[in-house]
C-alpha cells in the first residue's frame, strides 16, 4: 500500500497565539481537567485521557458546560465497549429544549433574513422563551406528549426553531423536511413516523423566484394517517389560502396556535414587559437517552432511514463541538447555510445552549450575486461563518473577493462540511475571506448528528487537512482486514462508543438494520462509511465515501482524490466520477459541467488529464471525460456518484426524491462516448 502524496505544506496556514489559546474554553477546559485528573496540561494528553477514560470525560464536560438536569446520574457510562449497548448517564433527568432556552433576558438569540435583504428580522432571548411558552402550550391543548412525533415542512426560519424547542420541552420527537423535498420525499420520510402535528409553510424563496407549496402540504397531510393538526406559518403571502386544506384537516394558523393559553404572550417584540408576565413552560424531565430527533439517510440507494438520536447524547455532543472545539460563547453571532432538511440545521440550533446568536438565511446563497451571504455577514456581525465545501469552491470560480468587499472585522471562524474541502480551498479562504481565522472543515453526519473530526483552537491549521478528531471520539483508519494505519487510506471508523451514537432505527425492535449499517463491517467497531487518512501531523483527510471508491486494476482511489484536481480547472464548474465496468475491469470516467462559454475540446480534456496526474498519479486520470449540463445531487447540495453510476449501466435509480435534480440523471444514460474505447 502506498502511502499519499501531499504538496510542501510544512507550514501552517494559521495557529492562534498563546495569550489567545489561553483565553479560549479548551485551554480552560484542559487546565482544569488536568489537574483533577493528572494528565499534563497539553492538548494530546487531553485527548487521549478523553479516550481512555471516556466517562470521566464526559462527566467532566457535563460539568463544564452546565448541562441543567433535574437529577444526577446513577452511572456516567454501562457496558462500556459495547458498540451498540454502552448505556451514557443512567438514572439522569433532563429536557433538551430547557437546556437551549437557559436565557431569558434581552440579548439577541435569532437573526433571520430571508432573500429579501432590506429587513433582518431579530429575536430576543426572552422573546424566543415567550414564544416557545406559547407553542408549547398549543401543543398540550392538542395532548401532545413524550414520543408523539411532531414535524415540519418549513423553511429556515425562526418558526422552525420554535416548533422544534416546543415540542422538546414537552419530549416529543421532531422531524423536519425542507420546502424543496417533494410530495413523495416528505411522505417517504414522515410516513414511517406517522406525526400528530404537522407545522408547514404557504411556500419559499428561492433564487428569486417564488415556490407556492399550499398544494403540497395539502397532499403530504392527506397521505399521513394519523396526523391531527396542521399549524401554518406565513411565509410568502400575509393572508395565504388553505381552504382546501381545512376541507381535510384541522388548521390552526402559527400566530394564533396557543395564544389564548398565554395572552401575555400575544406581542412579544415588546420588551418592555416584566420576565414574570412570560409563563414558566413545565419541562419534562426525561431520561439522558430520550427521543429526540429523526433525521433520515439521503435515500439515493432505497428508502430512507429513519434514525433516532437522544436528548442527552446530542446535547452534550453539541456543547463540546460548539464551545470547546468553536470557542462559541455569548458574545458570538453564528451561521451556516443550511436548510430543515440538513443535520447542520438540527447542530445549528443547538448553538443557543451556548447563549450566542444564530443567523438564519432562507434562499440561494449566490442571489442575485456571490456577495450575497457576506453582506448578511458584515450587518449581522457574524464571528462564525458556516457553508458546505462546494459554496467556496463556488466562490473561487466566481471570482469574489469578500475580504476586500465587506467588512468582516468581527468574523474569526470559518466552518466547511458537507464534503472534503479542497486545498485550494482553503488557500482561497486564506486570501479571499480573511487571513486571520480558524478554518474548520469538519465532517461526520446525519449518522451521529455531530462531527468525528473537526476544528480544534489550540492547533494549526494545515493546507487540505482537517484539524483532528473530537474529544472523546476514538477515531481510527482501518485495512480492509481491520488493522489500523497511519499515513495511509482506509475506511474511516471509530472503535469505542460515544453518546450521540444514534438510538436505533424507527420502528426496528431488532436493531439488524441498525447493526448492519454500522457495526457489520468490523464487530464492536462503528464504520462509518468513508475514505479517509490520519497524516504525520494527526490531522485528517477524506477521500470520498467508501462505496463510491474507485477500483481500477485492484487500485482503491477516492473520488475526492479528483475532485480536488479538477477544480484548479478554471473551465470546469463541478465534476462527478465514476468508476465504469469495462472489459474484465474499472475505467475511471469524469464527467465536468463548464462555465458558460466553454466548450469541452481535446485540448481542454488533455488538460484535465494532466492536472490530475501530475498532482495524484497517472492510475488517477480518467480514461473517458464527457461534458454535461447538471450533475444529480441531494437536497443538501452533496453530488451522487451512486446513482449516477447506476444510471450509466443501465440500472434503476430508486428513489429520486431524495435528488434536488433527478433530471440529470438524463445526461447519463445511453451516452454513446460510454460505448467506445
Amino acid at each position: 500500500m502506498t502511502k499519499t502524496k501531499h504538496a510542501d505544506d510544512s507550514q501552517p496556514l494559521w495557529r492562534l497565539s498563546p495569550h489567545a489559546m489561553r483565553g479560549t474554553a479548551m485551554h480552560r477546559f484542559m487546565q482544569q481537567t488536568s489537574a483533577r485528573h493528572g494528565f499534563a496540561p497539553e492538548y494530546d494528553a487531553l485527548y487521549r485521557w478523553s479516550i481512555d477514560e471516556r466517562a470521566a470525560f464526559w462527566s467532566a464536560l457535563w460539568e463544564f458546560t452546565a448541562v441543567r438536569a433535574s437529577r444526577r446520574c446513577e452511572c456516567a457510562l454501562e457496558n462500556a465497549d459495547a458498540m451498540p449497548g454502552a448505556q451514557w448517564f443512567t438514572g439522569a433527568r433532563l429536557n433538551f429544549a430547557e437546556n437551549l432556552l437557559r436565557y431569558r433576558d434581552d440579548q439577541t438569540a435569532i437573526l433571520f433574513s430571508g432573500e429579501d435583504e432590506t429587513n433582518i428580522r431579530e429575536i430576543t432571548y426572552r422573546q424566543l422563551y415567550a414564544e416557545v411558552a406559547r407553542v408549547t402550550a398549543g401543543l398540550q391543548s392538542l395532548g401532545v406528549q413524550p414520543g408523539d412525533r411532531v414535524a415540519c415542512y418549513l423553511p429556515n426560519c425562526p418558526e422552525a426553531i420554535i416548533a422544534m424547542l416546543a415540542a422538546a420541552a414537552l419530549g416529543a420527537v421532531w422531524s423536519s423536511c425542507s420546502p424543496d423535498f417533494g410530495v413523495k420525499g416528505v411522505l417517504e420520510r414522515f410516513a414511517q413516523i406517522q406525526p400528530r402535528v404537522l407545522f408547514a409553510a404557504d411556500g419559499y424563496r428561492y433564487n428569486g423566484k417564488a415556490f407556492d407549496k399550499r398544494d403540497a402540504v395539502t397532499s403530504v397531510a392527506a397521505g399521513l394517517d394519523n396526523l391531527e393538526c396542521v399549524v401554518t406559518v406565513r411565509f410568502l403571502n400575509d393572508a395565504p389560502d388553505w381552504s382546501a386544506l381545512r376541507n381535510q384537516h384541522r388548521v390552526i394558523s402559527f400566530n394564533e396556535f396557543g395564544a389564548t393559553k398565554n395572552p401575555a404572550t400575544k406581542n412579544p417584540a415588546d420588551k418592555t414587559g416584566a420576565a414574570d408576565k412570560i409563563p414558566d413552560i413545565n419541562f419534562a424531565q426525561l431520561p439522558f437517552d430520550h427521543p429526540l430527533y429523526i433525521l433520515y439517510s439521503s435515500g439515493t440507494t432505497g428508502a430512507p432511514k429513519c434514525i433516532v438520536h437522544g436528548a442527552g447524547g446530542t446535547l452534550l455532543q453539541h456543547l463540546k463541538e460548539h464551545q470547546l472545539h468553536t470557542d462559541i460563547g455569548r458574545a458570538d453571532r453564528m451561521f451556516f447555510f443550511t436548510t430543515c432538511g440538513w443535520m447542520m440545521w438540527n447542530w445549528l440550533v443547538s448553538g443557543l445552549a451556548s447563549g450566542c446568536a444564530l443567523v438564519l438565511y432562507d434562499g440561494a446563497p449566490l442571489f442575485p450575486d456571490p456577495g450575497r451571504l457576506w453582506r448578511l455577514a458584515e450587518r449581522a456581525g457574524i464571528s462564525v461563518f458556516g457553508a458546505g465545501a462546494r459554496y467556496f469552491a463556488s466562490l473561487a470560480k466566481a471570482g469574489a473577493r469578500p475580504g476586500a468587499q465587506h467588512d468582516l472585522s468581527k468574523l474569526r471562524a470559518v466552518l466547511s462540511t458537507g464534503s472534503p474541502l479542497a486545498a485550494e480551498s482553503f488557500d482561497y479562504i486564506y486570501r479571499r475571506i480573511k487571513s486571520d481565522l480558524l478554518l474548520a472543515s469538519v465532517s461526520g453526519g446525519t449518522d451521529i448528528v455531530s462531527c468525528f473530526v473537526l476544528g480544534n483552537p489550540l492547533r494549526p491549521v494545515y493546507r487540505g487537512e482537517i484539524q483532528g478528531p473530537g474529544l472523546g471520539m476514538a477515531v481510527d483508519i482501518f485495512d480492509a482486514g481491520g488493522r489500523s494505519l497511519r499515513e495511509q487510506r482506509g475506511e474511516l471508523v471509530c472503535v469505542k462508543p460515544f453518546p450521540s451514537m444514534p438510538l436505533g432505527f424507527w420502528n426496528e425492535p431488532d436493531g439488524r438494520r441498525y447493526h448492519d449499517a454500522y457495526f457489520a463491517r468490523f464487530d464492536n467497531v462503528w464504520a462509518h462509511g468513508d475514505y479517509a487518512e490520519i497524516t504525520a501531523r494527526d490531522g485528517v483527510v477524506i477521500h470520498g465515501r467508501s462505496d463510491a471508491v474507485l477500483n481500477p486494476g485492484g487500485v482503491r482511489i477516492g473520488t475526492a482524490e479528483i475532485y480536488r484536481q479538477v477544480e484548479k480547472v478554471d473551465e470546469v464548474l463541478e465534476s462527478l466520477c465514476i468508476g465504469q465496468a469495462w472489459e474484465g475491469d474499472t475505467r475511471i470516467v469524469l464527467f465536468v459541467m463548464l462555465r458558460d462559454g466553454a466548450t469541452l475540446t481535446n485540448e481542454l480534456k488533455t488538460r484535465i488529464r494532466d492536472t490530475i496526474a501530475a498532482n495524484t498519479s497517472r492510475r488517477h486520470a480518467p480514461k473517458k471525460i464527457i461534458a454535461v449540463p447538471d450533475i444529480p445531487r441531494t437536497l443538501s447540495g452533496k453530488i451522487v456518484e451512486l446513482a449516477a453510476r447506476k444510471a450509466v449501466h443501465g440500472e434503476a435509480v430508486e428513489n429520486t426524491e431524495a435528488l434536488a435534480n433527478p433530471e440529470a440523471l438524463q445526461h447519463f444514460r445511453g451516452l454513446a462516448e460510454l460505448q467506445e474505447a
